[in-house]
């Protein structure tokens, strides 16, 4: 028996391990690598990885790819830096096609480390609950494209909140990532394009205006978004209305 319990909790101790590690990471590149992760630092080396990219283009989109979805992946600082950088070496396009492939792969390793460290349990834990958790966890569930698309457009959703959280309702693999790569097309190319005009900022000694995207012209047309993405929870609100 006291084996079997010993068994148990090293099983649940290696399924979070890779949580851990990512919140170990995230906490120590918050630390340390927030400086070098920076708009300066892409500045200073501008002329050195345009060379790299002109003598080895494959060779930098594997390794700009790589390091995207490390960044995401460990929740590292840099993931706005990364989005501009690709589309200062590559352009809007491919520039942004590599972002948004980069984003989704770590967006899916987080998804999957934190539903193997807590998700299922979490998840099993609300379906047994009662009252208003459980009600939530009904309403995510019956909803999930429209709740998944909502987080993944709305700007004001941290990208690792919107990682985290489907993993604690269950929602499956597939779902989750075909939602994150196309949610998150019209903000990465909004700094996508940013990114790719990132040699003239250069010459003028500026620095990129990042809050572009909550700019009317930009800023509307993805609410416009949010609100389609939301029009089945509202008709399904009102049919269930109705039909008391």
């Amino acid at each position: 028996m006291t084996s079997d319990a010993e068994g148990d909790k090293r099983s649940r101790l290696l399924r979070r391990l890779p949580l851990l590690a990512i919140l170990l990471a995230a906490a120590l590149g918050a630390f340390f690598l927030r400086d070098y992760l920076s708009f300066e630092t892409l500045s200073e080396n501008r002329e050195r990885l345009l060379a790299f990219r002109d003598a080895n283009y494959l060779g930098t989109v594997a390794a700009f790819i790589a390091a995207y979805v490390v960044i995401v992946a460990f929740s590292l600082p840099g993931a706005t830096l990364a989005t501009l950088t690709g589309g200062f070496l590559f352009g809007v396009f491919p520039g942004a096609l590599y972002n948004v492939t980069a984003a989704t792969i770590g967006a899916v390793g987080i998804f999957l480390a934190a539903r193997m460290g807590a998700g299922d349990r979490l998840a099993g834990r609300m379906d047994a609950s009662e009252g208003l958790v459980r009600r939530i966890k009904a309403g995510i569930d019956e909803n999930q494209w429209s709740m998944l698309f909502l987080i993944r457009l709305v700007p004001a959703v941290p990208f690792f909140v919107a990682n985290l959280v489907p993993a604690f309702v269950a929602v499956p693999l597939w779902r989750f990532a075909v939602t994150t790569f196309l949610g998150i097309i019209p903000g990465a190319v909004v700094y996508t394009s940013v990114g790719a005009g990132l040699g003239e900022v250069f010459e003028r000694g500026e620095t990129p205006d990042l809050g572009i995207i909550f700019q009317p012209q930009i800023l509307l047309p993805i609410l416009g978004l949010c609100a389609l993405a939301a029009l089945p929870i509202v008709l399904k609100a009102v049919r269930g209305k109705k039909g008391l």
